[in-house]
């Protein structure tokens, strides 16, 4: 048993989340970290590359490689290469090489609506044009507007599709359906597809399965990390896999001289997260779908708040028009909550909650929520 229970002090370290709101009674619920300790095994791995003493220029290895092998395999029944294996400091650096390396000044990149800020940005910031492809709910999923894929994705001149699956903030999990479809469009219209599954591995509603794009479609790079699952996102350190040697030449190219290596801890982070950390976790899995439960049932319980059930990832995108408020990021403020704003996303009328804590902050959180609604009902 591991205790996810624990609630750890992370003052004084510096940490994002915490200092962003540092000296005011809000509860810390954004940024996409988690607030558990990382398993003991990756723990006791950064202890022994730390004791030896001696940190330059570090690269990947085969026992790393085979770790990523393996956990694919036995995750994904994907069987890959470890030549495939492209290692990047971090995910987001990643899709902005994807986008720099396929495509040229004032091309268009097809990205889904809502999305997390550095995916929506990526476009603009080589000089491209973002199409935007909205997520529409049905049958009470989130899921990609068929019509507007097809219709984006023809467009002259797009060249890239900024894939997130699963999806953040909705949480949803591309069928092997939904996905044949995209890669269909893509292959039909010579559209460079680029699928983030930073969240691959938090697959929290039964009978969900993760399929990687490049299980699929062998011209597609897959971005993965260990970082969400295991909460060691601050360490530096993902991988892409590539499995044609030609897009893989070409994504190297477009980071040459400009993309650092990851950081040298990462390595042994994530083949220790990967070779020993299953068990964590399957646990992890369990604790967070119950505060997934959690927060659905209590926010289910007011008409102002429109939950859908996240099929991954420990992120719940909530549908706040039932407040009708301007803007209900202030309002959870208020709430003594600090959730990431839905207009980051592309959607003002929403707020994103990160479950990923002790399942005694969120009720606190969720009675905060109760208290300051029963306010607002009352001033209405």
């Amino acid at each position: 048993m591991y205790n996810f229970d624990e609630v750890i002090d992370r003052r004084g370290t510096s940490a994002i989340k915490h200092d962003k709101y540092a000296g005011r009674d809000l509860i810390p619920l954004w940024v996409a970290d988690s607030e558990f300790r990382t398993p003991e095994p990756v723990i006791e791995a950064l202890s022994n590359r730390v004791s030896h003493g001696l940190f330059g220029y570090t690269r990947d290895n085969e026992s790393l490689n085979l770790s990523v092998k393996n956990w694919l395999k036995n995750e994904y029944n994907w069987e890959i290469e470890t030549s495939w294996i492209l290692w990047c400091s971090g995910v987001v650096p990643a899709f902005n090489q994807v986008v720099r390396g396929f495509t040229n000044t004032d091309d268009k990149v097809a990205v889904q609506t809502p999305n997390y800020p550095p995916m929506l940005k990526a476009p603009s910031l080589h000089n491209c044009h973002a199409l935007l492809i909205p997520t529409k709910l049905v049958n009470n999923r989130w899921q990609l507007d068929d019509k507007a894929l097809e219709f984006i994705l023809q467009q002259p001149s797009c060249k890239v599709f900024l894939l997130c699956n699963p999806m953040n903030p909705c949480g949803s999990v591309l069928t092997e359906k939904e996905l044949s479809r995209i890669i269909e469009l893509c292959q039909q219209h010579d559209v460079q597809l680029c699928s983030d599954e930073i969240h691959c591995d938090l697959i929290l509603e039964p009978g969900v399965q993760h399929i990687p794009a490049g299980k699929l479609d062998p011209n597609s790079i897959t971005l993965m990390a260990a970082s969400k699952t295991f909460n060691i996102a601050g360490l530096g350190c993902s991988f892409a896999i590539i499995p044609n040697s030609k897009i893989r030449k070409q994504f190297l190219d477009a980071g040459d001289g400009i993309v650092s290596h990851p950081n040298l801890l990462g390595y042994p982070a994530t083949e220790a997260a990967f070779t020993h950390g299953k068990a964590w976790q399957t646990e992890e899995l369990t604790y967070l779908k119950t505060n997934r439960d959690l927060i659905q049932e209590r926010l289910s319980q007011h008409p102002e708040f429109k939950v859908v059930c996240s099929e991954a990832t420990f992120l719940a995108w909530v549908d706040c028009t039932g407040l009708k408020v301007d803007n209900p990021f202030q309002w959870f403020i208020e709430a003594g909550l600090a959730p990431s704003p839905g207009a980051d996303f592309g959607e003002p009328q929403f707020v994103r909650i990160n479950f990923g804590c002790a399942r005694s902050v969120l009720e606190q959180a969720l009675t905060r929520i109760d208290d300051h609604l029963e306010k607002h009902r009352q001033s209405s």
